[in-house]
């Protein structure tokens, strides 16, 4: 338990740098204004409704018979209301007035010390507070929504908040030393105030609205890659396996049966053998349908069947989003079914109107079930988001995968599961996937680890010296070497004279090099004509005198083009960004 807490801490200080934060931001630097206590009264306020409402929403929601939106629109009417007051000064003193008294029955004090009003801005953060969640985090709020609330959960949801808080106090004091510094700021505290309550209330609407999942989808749309890793130290075994122990009820661990577990997780697209799928549990209303009617395993005998377990504001759903509609497209007319099971995440989420335009905003054009009681998440044992379910034309579970990634093997298994059921597959969808071309090209790294987008008559080698040839076409994002090159997990080395070509869509491209000697040289094309002059490009050579970022080209306007680095002597490569 102690590994969970402590990598629940860690996955709090680092949400406040997740897409999914950057809407309700200004909440947070509120707190640089008011009295001296107002941020400790935003993070108690914080802490105390997020921590709660995790846990108990759900079962509050049914236990109340109210909307799942009710206790989101309460919030919404709070901080609108909350920006009114701070934008009108008749409204503001009588409301630090209610809360001096407030605060100082007792101590005789009637200067308002901003803990109130703090307090109520914390507690409206709470409950619009919807972050990009990792496993640990996941495995809470899905045995809280299944009403399996025990001593850890309430542990683990107390370290993530108190994580959070970190972060969130240091700007608000961050903040405050910056008015303070700046005369212009702190001569004129109305203005500021002014400013933040319309801040204020354009968060409230915006959120009201749904404005603030667009503009979320916006931020991944442009930086696709954006948030993606700030989860990715709690893959660790350690960490998968104690989530595997909490999530497995006490009967399932004595009785040994059979459960998708972390630690079994498949591999490389080998098949395997998990046992026949549960039927689909038809309690929600289903979308993309004929005549929205239920599907059953039954209508789909003879079909590959994808199941994906998402919620609509789960970033980590959204990116998989576009290698699914790839997938769908290219396979649907050759016998692929793909099933999105729509498990909320929040009560928000478990609003059939809110799920609808979701998926016109996301382009969903698959079937969708909701799942709003967990009845299919709960009969495939599932914990996690996202989370993917092969199953071939048998009706048997093959193959699964827990969380992002891993998109070229997920559909190797669908093109295999499609060959066995005597199906023939088109060209490969992952090809063309994430981005079309039109979009700007996100950050590509060059090392084994995390590479995307090679393209080589030969199978990579990690690890190895090995003669690699150039790709005559390449798509959007896509790149091939000419000449020896040594992949490592980080970086990629040329062994000697070489040549490394990428098809890109930005006008800014960026590359880390950490040149190898006095002679490395690095010479630059593009569209088969030379470079302008950067700060680190001098009639287009590269000026490498040290490891660092290296601004290779700076173009008019942002579009299609293709990029020749032509190298002399050794060096490594790390990874392009683009703008």
């Amino acid at each position: 338990m102690t590994i969970l807490l402590f990598f629940a801490f860690l996955s709090g200080i680092v949400t406040i740098l997740s897409p999914c934060i950057l809407p309700v931001l200004p909440i947070v630097l509120s707190g640089s204004i008011g009295g001296k206590r107002r941020p400790w009264g935003v993070i108690i306020g914080f802490v105390a409704s997020f921590s709660a409402f995790t846990l108990m929403l759900s079962s509050l929601v049914r236990f109340l018979n109210i909307p799942p939106d009710s206790l989101r629109i309460s919030a919404v009417i709070l901080l609108v209301l909350f920006g009114v007051v701070m934008i009108v000064p008749r409204l503001r003193n009588q409301f630090e007035l209610i809360a001096s008294r407030m605060t100082s029955r007792g101590t005789g004090r009637t200067t308002s010390t901003g803990f109130t009003g703090g307090f109520l801005a914390g507690v409206s953060l709470g409950l619009v507070w919807t972050p990009c969640v990792g496993p640990i985090m996941a495995s809470v709020i899905s045995l809280a929504i299944t009403q399996s609330v025990d001593g850890g959960s309430v542990l683990i949801i107390l370290a993530y908040s108190l994580g959070t808080s970190i972060p969130m106090f240091i700007i608000m004091m961050g903040g405050r030393k910056v008015i303070k510094r700046f005369p212009a700021l702190s001569k004129n505290p109305e203005k500021i105030q002014r400013v933040f309550g319309i801040l204020m209330i354009l968060v409230g609407l915006s959120i009201g609205f749904g404005l603030d999942r667009q503009f979320q989808g916006a931020v991944l749309r442009l930086f696709p890659e954006y948030g993606s890793g700030l989860t990715a130290f709690e893959n660790t075994q350690a960490v998968k396996s104690l989530l595997d122990k909490r999530s497995k009820s006490p009967e399932t661990q004595k009785s040994g049966e059979n459960q998708f577990s972390w630690d079994d997780e498949p591999k490389n697209s080998k098949l395997g053998d998990y046992g026949m799928a549960p039927e689909i549990i038809t309690e929600g209303p289903w979308f993309n349908t004929p005549g929205n009617k239920a599907l059953s395993m039954e209508d789909l005998r003879g079909k590959v069947v994808l199941i994906d377990f998402w919620t609509y504001s789960c970033v980590n759903c959204v990116r998989t989003l576009p290698h699914l509609k790839a997938w769908h497209d290219a396979y649907k007319d050759e016998g692929l079914v793909i099933i999105g099971v729509h498990s909320p995440e929040f009560a928000f989420e478990a609003n059939p109107k809110n799920v609808t335009k979701a998926m016109k905003d996301l382009n969903v054009s698959w079937p969708v079930v909701l799942d709003n009681d967990f009845l299919q998440w709960r009969a495939y044992q599932n914990r996690y988001w996202p989370a993917h379910f092969f199953i071939d034309a048998e009706g048997s579970i093959r193959y699964f995968q827990f969380g992002e990634g891993h998109y070229e093997e997920s559909e190797e298994v669908i093109r295999k599961l499609l060959d066995e059921a005597g199906r023939i597959a088109g060209d490969k969808a992952e090809e063309t996937v994430i981005y079309d071309y039109q979009s700007q090209t996100p950050e590509i790294y060059l090392g084994y680890g995390r590479t995307r987008g090679l393209q080589s008559d030969r199978a990579l080698l990690k690890g190895s010296e090995a003669d690699y040839s150039l790709e005559g076409y390449l798509k959007n994002g896509e790149w091939s070497l000419d000449g020896s090159w040594t992949f490592q997990r980080e970086y990629i080395a040329s062994a000697e004279d070489g040549a490394l070509e990428l098809q890109f869509h930005a006008k800014d491209v960026y590359l880390v090099i950490e040149p190898l000697g006095d002679v490395s040289r690095i010479e630059l094309m593009v569209d088969g004509e030379s470079v302008s002059d950067t700060s680190d490009v001098l009639n287009g050579q590269v000026l490498m005198k040290e490891s660092r970022l290296y601004h290779l080209l700076s173009l008019q306007e942002s579009g299609p083009h293709r990029l020749r680095l032509n190298i002399q002597g050794k060096v490594k490569l790390f990874a392009f960004t683009f703008g």
